[in-house]
């Protein structure tokens, strides 16, 4: 059984982590980490890491940007490999966790949903053949997610862009747009209501037709099994950075 260390236990992505985990026999939540310290049913949360005393196989993250200098500090003084699955990251905080995967081993994913991977491939291989139609990204999310657009609707249109001849441009909701929309575009629109664990919906609109793609996460839950899955996989790499294509190929 793997041994892991669950930063952001508190939030509402470290609580059905650990729900999850509890119900496999291959990993364990021996200890978390969050703003207070809290004596929970199968485990206790510090409020800092230089409180954490036991010894750990994998340490998973659903915190927040704010935490990963600390986080950091602490894996490479205890070679504690890292699945950092928090959002919202600059681009100077995601050099900062590649640089840390020189030393430990880190798997860095946004998405930890099994079937988004396939999707991104999918998207891929769409925007190199349909290389005259528009693309447009709608991602739906719940009303306390604080990033917008969302990690996912980002890569998705890191992938496409990549994929084309000529790299495009990114125009967020449209509304300050008074012109007619640009063939080098990439639409971002963002929608955040309710509980949506998360909705993403690709269109690619041709001359008399349109291609949709949407892949729609109906629960937390989804999330959780590819973070653990993803510690699991990780725990016994070398150092090096990883992510979902090294997972499922």
């Amino acid at each position: 059984m793997k041994k892991v260390i669950l930063c952001g236990a508190l939030g509402n992505m470290g609580k059905t982590t650990a729900e999850v985990a509890s119900l496999r026999e291959d990993i364990g939540i021996i200890l978390g980490v969050d703003k207070e310290e809290v004596l929970l049913e199968d485990f206790s949360v510090v409020d800092n890491f230089s409180k954490v005393k036991k010894q750990a196989d994998v340490l998973i993250d659903f915190s927040h940007s704010s935490v990963l200098n600390d986080l950091l500090e602490f894996c490479i003084k205890n070679k504690v490999p890292l699945v950092s699955c928090t959002t919202g990251l600059t681009k100077s905080l995601e050099e900062k966790i590649k640089r840390a995967s020189r030393i430990i081993p880190v798997f860095r994913s946004e998405n930890m949903s099994i079937s988004m991977n396939f999707v991104i491939k999918i998207c891929k291989l769409a925007a190199k053949s349909l290389e005259n139609f528009d693309i447009e990204i709608v991602e739906r999310h719940h009303n306390q997610k604080l990033d917008a657009p969302s990690g996912t609707a980002l890569i998705l249109a890191n992938t496409m862009s990549e994929a084309k001849k000529n790299k495009r441009t990114y125009v967020y909701d449209r509304h300050e747009e008074q012109k007619k929309r640009q063939a080098n575009e990439i639409g971002i629109s963002s929608v955040r209501g309710g509980t949506i664990a998360g909705d993403h919906e690709i269109m690619y609109a041709g001359r008399y037709e349109t291609l949709s793609i949407r892949h729609v996460a109906q629960s937390r839950k989804v999330f959780a099994v590819g973070a653990i899955n993803a510690a699991i996989f990780l725990a016994d790499k070398s150092p090096g950075f990883y992510d979902m294509s090294d997972l499922f190929g």
